[in-house]
């Protein structure tokens, strides 16, 4: 089971408020803010905890994915939304995705960086 995750990012107040914005429907929001003198600056979102962090540290090359868990499709449509009005591109609008399994129900976003954000439903309508 993964405890926490963390991205880094290039432009980290803009990734700040995208984040901020499309995980507020997934019930996330942020729990700690850290910029110790002369390190890097970190944000961690969850609900309780900090599970997903971005931080200004150099950026690591190549593809990254990360799939976040939505209590309802309600929840997927409305990450969809929020990702594409903070500026998020469509990687895959909301819908079923039957070839994981029937009640699959997930949208794709990139994020300013471009990582492959997802949010997904498990259960069914």
């Amino acid at each position: 089971m993964l405890d926490h995750m963390g991205v880094s990012v290039r432009d980290m107040e803009r990734s700040r408020a995208f984040y901020l914005a499309v995980l507020a429907p997934l019930g996330y929001g942020i729990v700690m803010e850290a910029n110790p003198p002369g390190g890097h600056a970190y944000v961690g979102f969850g609900a309780g905890k900090p599970e997903f962090w971005i931080g200004d540290a150099p950026a690591a090359t190549g593809h990254l994915h990360v799939a976040f868990s939505a209590t309802s499709r309600a929840a997927v449509d409305a990450f969809y939304t929020a990702a594409l009005a903070a500026g998020g591109r469509d990687n895959g609008a909301p819908g079923l995705r039957p070839h994981y399994h029937p009640n699959y129900y997930g949208a794709f976003v990139f994020d300013p960086d471009g990582l492959n954000v997802e949010a997904v439903c498990h259960l069914p309508e």
